[in-house]
């Protein structure tokens, strides 16, 4: 549906799934290179504030921080998708000309960033191009799993030029993110599971985008191998045969 997703309650299907009982789930979405929808929930609000935002920006550019798996390179997507700026890896910075990487748009993403610049021959050519992004007036994004004061950069001048630049938090994501997750990639693979099925999950799993991705892939193989319905029983087979953590309550 426009502007969010509702997941109620279907019948069971001709495997005996049962679907997703009384769950129903709404959150705005944004399109992304990756082909699906991004959707906006409160631990990703305030970067998706920002990339709706472009280009007014206050800065030639915007780092995007938080924890491995919250879905920075989501977000990268989402913005890719509105602007058209290039993906360009920092190891290539040394080997290739900033100019030749830009191709004339002026707008690049960078992911990893913060480990990246700790090299002072990567920190000389990012300078290079954040200098050549601000003379054209471009923009560009950089993720990190922390925000660029605690880059570990020796270079004084990039040092202060990142000092200016935005920074925003990306949290992992929520239980109510992560169970429309699941439900959507359960949808996705024409599995139908129950709301005990979701819950048990969330309590239990690692809260990122790549863990669902892979729990869902997991439990799907072993539902076809063991001609299985989706139930709290199999799922714990397979978290526990995965070693997925199962501390969280």
């Amino acid at each position: 549906m426009p502007g969010g997703m509702a997941i109620m309650e279907p019948s069971r299907d001709s495997r005996g799934a049962v679907g997703a009982g009384q769950l129903a789930f709404e959150f705005d979405h944004r399109p992304s290179l990756l082909g699906e929808d991004f959707w906006v929930a409160p631990c990703n609000s305030e970067a998706i504030g920002w990339i709706d935002r472009w280009p007014d920006w206050p800065a030639p550019a915007l780092a995007i921080w938080g924890p491995s798996g919250c879905g920075k390179t989501h977000l990268v997507r989402v913005w890719q998708a509105r602007s058209g700026a290039r993906e360009i890896g920092l190891d290539r910075l040394a080997e290739a000309d900033p100019v030749a990487l830009l191709d004339g748009k002026g707008l690049c993403a960078i992911e990893d960033a913060g480990a990246a610049l700790a090299d002072p021959e990567a920190s000389e050519a990012f300078l290079h191009l954040f200098n050549l992004v601000a003379e054209s007036k471009g923009h560009m994004m950089l993720t990190a799993e922390t925000p660029p004061a605690r880059w570990a950069i020796d270079l004084a001048d990039l040092s202060s030029r990142l000092a200016a630049i935005p920074a925003v938090e990306v949290k992992a994501p929520d239980d109510g993110l992560i169970a429309a997750l699941l439900v959507k990639l359960f949808a996705d693979r024409q599995l139908g599971v129950g709301a005990d099925v979701v819950a048990y999950m969330v309590a239990r799993m690692e809260r990122s985008f790549d863990a669902a991705r892979s729990l869902v892939a997991a439990i799907d193989r072993a539902a076809l191998a063991k001609r299985r319905n989706v139930t709290v029983p199999l799922v714990g087979e397979v978290m526990r045969g995965a070693g997925a953590p199962i501390e969280r309550r």
